[in-house]
């Protein structure tokens, strides 16, 4: 959040527009918008919100929206016309909404305040991160990520240094324990990923380590 701030005071110091991708993030880690300076920030109705895909939303500055309208490229996008469309009907959308989509965000929403609001999900999301990492480090392997350039949502793990390691056989052994993991090849290095958001608790994570810890083969 501090380097999204920095991001954020030099964009209003220059008179720049600030759009924040928060797919992944937003409803996991408190945010102020406004603090942060952010003109558009979109996200979507699954990820930390915990509802189903399906569809994605923005949040805009109103003086932001306004300034767009008629700049649009395709009829589609046009977030100008949407907005006005659901400012002027009830929120209805331009074209057949997902309703089922709808229904279930919302129904996240309710069990994102019933936990306590994003402080608490960031919470037990961290928890669920320091539990995999600490343990994954104890069963010998390798954290791609400093601990402080690590999100709490998802963990980037080496592949282990041994010859008879193949990820493919790791993936369906872990598969066949209940788990799935995937493959988060990078430009320097091969790694896998965990992620921890979702419907996933502390005690989940431990079981996920003896599954792990059970099925190293090599």
């Amino acid at each position: 959040m501090r380097r999204k701030k920095r991001i954020g005071e030099a964009a209003k110091r220059f008179g720049k527009t600030f759009i924040v991708d928060a797919m992944s993030s937003f409803g996991g880690v408190p945010m102020d918008i406004a603090d942060l300076h952010i003109d558009y920030l979109i996200s979507s109705a699954n990820k930390c919100i915990q509802g189903v895909p399906g569809f994605g939303f923005i949040v805009a500055k109103t003086t932001e929206l306004i300034a767009c309208k008629g700049r649009a490229r395709t009829l589609s996008l046009d977030l100008y016309d949407q907005w006005e469309t659901m400012e002027k009907h009830n929120g209805k959308w331009r074209f057949t909404s997902p309703t089922h989509v709808v229904r279930a965000f919302y129904q996240a929403l309710v069990e994102l305040e019933a936990e306590g609001g994003v402080a608490k999900r960031y919470e037990r999301y961290k928890r669920n991160q320091e539990i995999l990492a600490e343990g994954l480090e104890r069963l010998g392997f390798r954290i791609l990520l400093t601990k402080e350039s690590q999100s709490p949502f998802i963990t980037s793990i080496y592949y282990p240094d041994q010859e008879a390691f193949s990820f493919q056989a790791f993936y369906d052994r872990l598969k066949k324990a209940g788990f799935v993991i995937y493959p988060g090849k990078i430009s320097q290095a091969d790694t896998f990923r965990i992620v921890n958001i979702g419907e996933i608790y502390p005690e989940d994570m431990e079981r996920l380590l003896k599954a792990v810890e059970e099925n190293r083969f090599w």
